[in-house]
């Protein structure tokens, strides 16, 4: 059994909370900005004093509106800065915070909020406010509705928003006594907030965490990545702040003393990216794969195809000896690729930087697998990406690599405070200063993810190597077991083949069956890109399911992943589907996390065309 342990750097007095992160960052300079807000195309900084009395503001709404200590007050929207107002504000007023995607349906906020108890709740807008409405009426019971947006005649140009400023009291009416008295009500093991994962199977569970689970990880991953993070270092999040990934960041960048600033629309993120110029971000894989093939496609119009494909080979060679020199590896830089990447430096990887905004030298990558190749792309191309493990329940960041100690292919080493175990049959174990305090009103299943000793058991298969760094290999659910007995971890093939340009998803199935097989959906956008780069024209999703140019983009894909496997767990047969996998289609969750079993019961048909003689 493999266990690796990395100290606690701080520790938290028992009666301190996370809004302690907040008042010690005003302490440590109060006017000094904290966020960057826009508003109009306009990008204002906001002090952590500013900040701070807004948060007052709110919270003695709240409190005069009769929220008592520990009652839930749930957030429904996107990612924006009154959304971390509003976090803040409820727990100043003693409250918990219930998370609630945006996209969610009616039916599904319903359950959160016949589950958490919230009757209080913050929409983004007139339409979500609409959906609780509709919610609330299921639910049979009386739910209050904030608004952040006012009505369209409001001012646009406010900080905080329209429908906040109708709402928050004045600041020379609000009792810093009883706020004082609400906020310091809540100590560390208290719940600070109830997140409910993201329902790949069954209805979604309410994670209970802690304010230590928020402070004590806030604490040691400032610490743990000092490089990465900075004082007064700008970060532009974009990641749902509904998830737990994006709030322990923001939480972390608080104490930490980064600028935060928030993009609520992919839409406009390279735009956002290049007014904020953020040194360092939180994404996900999916991100890095579409700046990377964005940049491909305009060298394709270019007519520079062939010169980005080789600075891309020059950068993956260059950060591979790297990584191999940082595993104690000896590992020559031959003088011509030293040659090839300085003049790559100067008049290509400049541009790709610049789409992120000219300044990030770093970007933590989580939720997802992360393609080794991409990483050493960006790396070599001058963006370190620090991959990181965790889950809900592990207040997200269990293990990251560091920019000092990072080795592509793994997910890091573990927090400070975590313990990493590998069980006798792969599973990764987790305790430590994140691990979550229970499931809401499910002592059954708490007690079914905890084993003898106290370690979270998580679900996933992974190996520590000899450095203590976690290299994640699947989900211990999702293993498949051919019928000759051949045990197959889907996740890797899958992440190999999505790499490809046009394909979207990769699903293996193949239990028990006699060899494996796989089912690929396409990136419309790249699609179109790929097809005029070819010369292919236009085509629908369907037409290009059964073109011979898409298959065999598609089997290269699958060649490429094959060869990193011996035969019996390569991929012999595979469809494209004309359709694409997402939210509406019930195929995947809020967090884009691929729900299995629903794509195997859709596409049943399919899989059993496979194996038919």
């Amino acid at each position: 059994m493999q266990e690796v342990t990395v100290e606690l750097l701080t520790a938290l007095a028992p009666e301190v909370n996370t809004t302690n992160l907040l008042l010690d960052r005003v302490a440590r300079g109060a006017q000094r900005p904290l966020f960057s807000v826009q508003r109009d195309g306009v990008w204002h900084e906001l002090s952590a004093c500013a900040f701070l009395t807004d948060v007052k503001r709110l919270a003695m709404t709240l409190i005069n509106d009769g929220l008592q200590p520990g009652d839930k007050v749930a957030i429904i929207s996107r990612t924006r800065y009154e959304w971390a107002l509003a976090e803040e504000a409820i727990w100043f007023a003693g409250g918990v915070t219930v998370p609630i995607y945006e996209t969610s349906s009616a039916f599904q906020i319903e359950w959160i909020l016949r589950d958490s108890g919230a009757r209080v709740v913050f929409a983004e807008n007139h339409e979500l406010r609409a959906n609780v409405r509709q919610a609330a009426a299921q639910l049979g019971e009386s739910v209050r509705t904030h608004i952040f947006e006012g009505s369209d005649t409001a001012d646009k140009s406010l900080i905080p928003s329209a429908g906040l400023h109708q709402l928050m009291v004045p600041a020379s009416q609000v009792d810093e006594q009883l706020i004082e008295s609400r906020r310091a009500s809540m100590a560390l093991e208290d719940v600070a907030t109830m997140v409910y994962t993201s329902g790949t199977t069954g209805r979604p569970k309410g994670c209970n965490m802690t304010h230590s689970n928020f402070a004590m990880v806030a604490h040691n991953l400032a610490e743990h990545m000092l490089e990465v993070l900075g004082e007064e270092r700008r970060t532009l999040m974009f990641l749902p702040l509904a998830h737990v990934l994006a709030r322990a960041v923001q939480q972390t960048c608080i104490h930490g003393g980064s600028v935060i600033a928030h993009s609520s629309s992919m839409a406009n993120l390279v735009e956002d990216l290049a007014a904020v110029k953020p040194g360092f971000l939180l994404a996900v894989p999916r991100v890095f794969e579409k700046i990377r093939t964005t940049a491909l496609a305009t060298a394709e119009r270019g007519g520079k195809a062939e010169l980005f494909l080789k600075a891309e080979q020059t950068a993956i060679e260059v950060s591979k000896i790297r990584d191999a020199r940082s595993r104690g590896i000896k590992a020559r830089m031959p003088l011509g690729l030293r040659a090839r990447h300085a003049l790559f430096n100067k008049v290509l990887y400049p541009k790709l930087r610049s789409v992120f905004g000219g300044q990030c030298a770093y970007a933590i990558s989580g939720a997802s697998a992360l393609s080794q190749d991409l990483a050493h792309f960006f790396r070599g191309a001058g963006i370190d990406l620090l991959e990181g493990y965790g889950l809900t329940e592990t207040t997200a960041p269990a293990t990251v690599n560091q920019a000092s100690r990072n080795r592509v292919g793994t997910v890091g080493r573990p927090l400070p405070g975590t313990s990493i175990k590998i069980a006798e049959d792969g599973e990764i174990l987790v305790k430590g200063i994140g691990v979550f305090a229970s499931y809401h009103n499910s002592p059954e299943a708490t007690a079914a993810v905890f084993d003898q000793d106290g370690y979270f058991k998580t679900g996933d298969t992974g190996v520590l190597d000899d450095g203590g760094f976690l290299q994640v290999t699947g989900r211990k659910k999702e293993l498949i077991v051919t019928a000759g007995g051949k045990n197959v971890s889907p996740g890797p093939l899958e992440e190999m083949v999505r790499a490809g340009r046009i394909a979207a998803q990769c699903v293996l199935v193949g239990e028990q069956r006699p060899f494996i097989s796989a089912i690929v959906t396409l990136d419309r956008e790249e699609l179109v890109l790929w097809a005029k780069a070819n010369g292919l024209g236009t085509m629908t999703l369907a037409e290009a399911a059964i073109n011979p140019a898409v298959i065999a983009e598609i089997q290269s894909y699958v060649d490429t992943a094959n060869l990193t496997v011996s035969k019996a767990e390569s991929i012999r047969k595979f469809v494209v589907l004309e359709d694409e996998f997402t939210e509406a289609s019930g195929h995947l969750t809020n967090s884009l996390k691929l729900k299995r079993q629903s794509v195997l019961d859709q596409f049943e048909d399919r899989i059993e065309a496979f194996y038919r003689k």
